[in-house]
């Protein structure tokens, strides 16, 4: 089932965001298993929400990539605030 991960990086920039994204993804692009990525400032911190077509696929980048790498240098400090939840609706245009 497609999963949705958020995270929330309290006073988070978009320099750190860029740095972090720059350490975790492949250089190709997404992560396997990543089907949509989304970020941007949000008041207080930067959001970033991401798709994946698994529950499965989404703890495996986490725990063996996202987190395996903290702290990345110029990166986010600390622990995102984190929401998941199983996708019961994905519309695309």
């Amino acid at each position: 089932m497609t999963y949705l991960l958020q995270h929330f990086w309290p006073g988070g920039t978009e320099d750190q965001y860029r740095a972090q994204l720059a350490a975790v993804h492949p250089s190709t692009g997404l992560p396997e298993g990543q089907i949509y990525h989304v970020a941007g400032p949000a008041d207080g911190g930067f959001l970033i929400t991401a798709v994946w077509d698994s529950k499965e696929s989404c703890e495996r980048f986490v725990q063996g990539a996202l987190m395996a790498r903290m702290p990345v240098e110029g990166g986010f400090d600390g622990k995102p605030e984190e929401r998941t939840a199983e996708v019961v609706n994905l519309q695309t245009s």
